[in-house]
């Protein structure tokens, strides 16, 4: 018998035993068992950074929440935390497995992490690989990059080592689809054949937006906030007037905007993950787009309070073509509760180019 051999075993065991008392507490889910999938179990954002916080006090591991995407069960994670070496950050995650065609690549959003791209893409229907592109320093070692150039510039490295020429096919959710059109024009500056770009409600910052796109919003909210207004009481206006001081000043401190507050989503992030999108905030208002001579699918979710009615206001005049096709549900909305439709619809696209192609 080899003692070694029994005490590491008998170690893995108790982590994994206090693994799955984790998972149960934060997905309220039993039984789990090692191999249960994180993502097939219902876990979102929230939950994942509760996750790595309790794996530390509990094991006194700290792991980045990156490590769920190339641990995603219990049965992985133990190897993980039993091993003494960090787990190597890569800008691609590897969401739905192919054949050896050309991958789709999908930009992260402003956050960072790519945990709401990993529905969408197992549910695209390809037979081809997708990968999310997540933004460095999600790990807390490395630094964010601090504008979209650099952004472009680093995952076009990590795309050509799995994918050395084209032709590419790439999508960006939200602030993601600055990202992909970056990627897009340095590899078509190099020489590469792009076969999709596709924008999922990816939009510059308002600093960059037509003044009718300006004022047609302006005027959208204002109406909005008017019709909320009249259905509430003296008292409650008064009590939301105040609340809306304090918080704008404390929006202000960080530096954000309307929009900036939903793509944040109001959840408490961990501090690598702030830095990200502190940064991304950074390169969103200063990324102005330049002309792109070829093709942006643009996937524009159908209710859009908070962005103009109209994208090809901003973008026909930017890039050499431009389609619009419109997807249900608002724009947090669309890798969520109508993610099964964004997925047939980026699917039909992809196909559509893939054959373009």
């Amino acid at each position: 018998m080899n003692t070694i051999e029994d005490a590491t075993r008998l170690h893995n065991n108790l982590i994994a035993d206090k693994l799955i008392e984790i998972w149960q507490r934060l997905l309220q889910r039993s039984p789990i068992s090692p191999d249960d999938d994180f993502f097939d179990l219902g876990g979102d954002s929230l939950i994942l950074t509760r996750l790595f916080l309790d794996i530390e006090r509990e094991t006194g591991r700290s792991l980045p929440i990156t490590t769920i995407y190339e641990a995603p069960t219990v049965a992985k994670l133990v190897a993980v935390v039993s091993s003494a070496a960090a787990p190597k950050f890569s800008p691609l995650v590897l969401l739905k497995e192919g054949n050896d065609g050309a991958p789709l690549f999908i930009a992260h959003g402003l956050g960072g992490n790519v945990m709401e791209l990993t529905q969408l893409g197992k549910l695209i229907d390809s037979p081809h690989a997708v990968y999310a592109i997540q933004a460095r320093g999600l790990d807390g070692e490395s630094e964010p990059c601090d504008t979209v150039e650099e952004m472009g510039q680093v995952y076009v490295e990590a795309i050509r080592e799995i994918q050395p020429r084209g032709p590419y096919f790439l999508a960006g959710y939200s602030f993601g689809g600055l990202v992909a059109l970056e990627i897009a024009q340095r590899l078509a500056g190099a020489g590469e054949k792009i076969g999709l770009l596709a924008f999922l409600d990816g939009y510059p910052h308002k600093n960059f937006w037509p003044l009718m796109s300006k004022l047609t919003v302006m005027r959208r909210l204002a109406e909005h906030r008017l019709s909320a207004l009249s259905k509430k009481s003296m008292r409650e206006i008064a009590l939301e007037v105040a609340d809306r001081f304090r918080g704008a000043a404390l929006n202000k401190s960080v530096g954000f905007d309307r929009a900036e507050q939903q793509e944040s989503n109001g959840a408490p992030l961990p501090l690598p993950v702030r830095h990200v999108f502190q940064s991304a905030l950074r390169a969103w208002r200063c990324y102005e787009p330049r002309y792109y001579p070829g093709k942006i699918t643009f996937l524009r979710a159908e209710r859009f309070l908070i962005y103009p009615e109209n994208p090809g206001r901003l973008w026909r005049h930017l890039a050499e073509e431009f389609e619009l096709s419109i997807v249900p549900g608002d724009h947090r909305g669309l890798v969520r509760d109508h993610v099964s439709s964004l997925a047939q619809a980026l699917s039909v696209g992809l196909s559509a180019a893939r054959a373009g192609a």
